[in-house]
């Protein structure tokens, strides 16, 4: 198949390529400059949100695609949230959204398969309960960013593409991401639960996200919204004494709400205090099986690779 991903070059683009080459695959990777891939062939694009140009050369490789896979989006914890930064983190998944659908429109040979990333943060943070695909969207600045980024790609339903939307949760691998964010402090024995600990963490391991969507784009029942989150979220509090057990270091270090505050700013109170508890139910009713469905032997992989690699 020939396969083209936006936002290619990055934490889960790459190694996304990297699978997709290793079973045979065309990648072609769309990227607005030209980093080392290890994997994919790069095209540069300019994700502005209007119709593509007859000019403009990235258009093209969408022409009789196998499918389309877009992950493109700045990061929502790299820096603190400024009103710039937070119409940055807006702008960049909408846009790309769109001009990957106007240019859908205008190919002649569409693809069959249009796959869009979004987030775990669609349902917002107040619910306590296990949350599926099926419950509607929260109100906080991240759950109307993947409710305005999921609207974009639904015109794709209309262009006769089958339509999946992964709503990502937290993707562990030691490389990026935010196990990488926590280790540090746990190697130099200050590392512990945050806020108190209670707020429960959806995450994934990165070699489950990468199998997750490769199985989306292979099984036409795979349609709408999947929760690419592992099968048994746990609270900050669990997550940190597991990472303490797989570092072999305490996870006795506390960080309370007030200095993650101060530290990272208003990003702390919708993505990093709060949590919520995301469940696969749609993958595992179509048959999807987890290689690491429980955290500890997650994380423990997660950070041997990187060790070995």
């Amino acid at each position: 198949m020939k396969i083209v991903i936006a936002g290619g070059s990055g934490f889960l683009g790459q190694p996304l390529c990297e699978a997709l080459v290793a079973k045979g695959h065309e990648v072609v990777v769309l990227t607005r400059g030209a980093p080392h891939l290890t994997a994919g062939r790069p095209v540069l694009w300019i994700p502005d949100g209007t119709a593509p140009k007859d000019t403009v050369d990235w258009p093209q490789e969408l022409d009789r695609a196998d499918a389309v896979i877009n992950l493109s989006g700045a990061g929502i914890a790299d820096k603190r949230w400024s009103q710039a930064r937070k119409e940055a983190i807006r702008k960049s998944r909408v846009l790309s959204t769109r001009s990957l659908v106007a240019a859908v429109r205008h190919v002649k040979t569409r693809p069959p398969v249009f796959l869009n990333a979004s987030g775990a943060g669609y349902y917002g943070t107040t619910n306590p309960e296990p949350l599926d695909e099926s419950y509607p969207p929260g109100s906080d600045f991240l759950a109307t960013v993947c409710v305005d980024w999921e609207a974009e790609a639904h015109a794709v339903s209309a262009l006769g593409c089958r339509l999946v939307i992964v709503r990502n949760g937290i993707v562990l691998a030691s490389d990026g991401g935010a196990l990488a964010k926590m280790v540090p402090a746990f190697r130099w024995f200050v590392g512990g639960p945050i806020a108190g600990g209670k707020q429960m963490m959806s995450w994934i391991h990165r070699d489950d996200w990468i199998a997750m969507v490769i199985w989306a784009i292979e099984t036409p029942a795979v349609t709408d919204a999947i929760n690419a989150t592992a099968p048994n979220p746990v609270s900050n509090r669990e997550f940190s004494a597991a990472l303490g057990r797989v570092l072999h270091r305490p996870s006795l270090m506390p960080m309370p709400g007030w200095m993650l505050r101060i530290i990272v700013g208003e990003v702390a109170n919708v993505a990093l205090i709060p949590g919520a508890r995301v469940i696969p139910a749609r993958a595992l009713q179509l048959g999807f099986t987890f290689k690491f469905p429980e955290l500890q032997p997650a994380m423990a992989a997660a950070l041997r690779a990187t060790a070995t690699g």
